[in-house]
């Protein structure tokens, strides 16, 4: 059992972002920093950067979200971004779309124990659903290269939807590698967003924002 006392202290003013939802957020961290670990979703290593790196990283795509919104959560993984999402969503649906089995379980006792009436868990790879499923938004973090993303979300993602994808620095060389994609798919021109939440992370997210014709 991991230690919680290692656990990354929550940076000034992530309760007053977080809001009513905070006592969540903080049981989800303590989640991730022990049966998360334990799971195998996130390394050891992370521990002392679980609300920098990766909650509060990711928290900052609410930021593009409305309420009425239906959020596919691609390679949802560790519930990452749709966990922080749907906390800081609540009238927002979100959709957590994970291949692998063990991923599933541990979400479905995450999202149970957290009471997350607006989740939904989907175990297949989100190709897999064209037909069965339409999204509004789909947001994917370190989920392939943008092409790649593109391709495969495509036809999930519904008039005026938009892809919303956290990146690194190297954005701007992925996007370049679009431009054909975009245009067969009708996708406008993408727009990076640095968001930093108001100050609270020192390190901005680089969030890329696509919209569909």
């Amino acid at each position: 059992m991991t230690d919680l006392s290692a656990l990354e202290v929550p940076p000034n003013g992530t309760k007053e972002y977080f809001g009513d939802a905070f006592g969540r957020a903080e049981r989800y961290a303590e989640h991730l920093a022990t049966t998360g670990i334990e799971w195998g979703l996130i390394g050891p290593r992370e521990v002392d950067r679980l609300w920098t790196r990766h909650i509060l990283n990711c928290a900052v795509v609410a930021e593009f979200i409305h309420d009425g919104d239906v959020v596919g959560d691609v390679g949802s993984g560790a519930g990452l971004p749709g966990i922080p999402i749907a906390l800081l969503r609540p009238q927002a649906q979100v959709v957590l779309i994970e291949p692998m089995e063990r991923r599933v379980e541990w979400l479905k006792m995450v999202v149970d124990d957290l009471g997350l009436d607006n989740v939904r868990i989907v175990r297949a790879r989100v190709e897999e659903l064209i037909d069965e499923e339409m999204f509004t938004v789909v947001t994917a973090r370190a989920v392939k290269a943008m092409t790649t993303l593109i391709e495969w979300t495509h036809e999930v993602v519904g008039p005026q939807g938009r892809i919303l994808a956290l990146k690194g620095a190297s954005v701007e060389a992925e996007l370049a590698k679009t431009k054909k994609l975009l245009k067969r798919y009708r996708f406008g021109q993408p727009t990076i967003h640095v968001v930093d939440g108001g100050g609270i992370l020192d390190v901005p997210s680089r969030v890329v924002e696509i919209v569909k014709k």
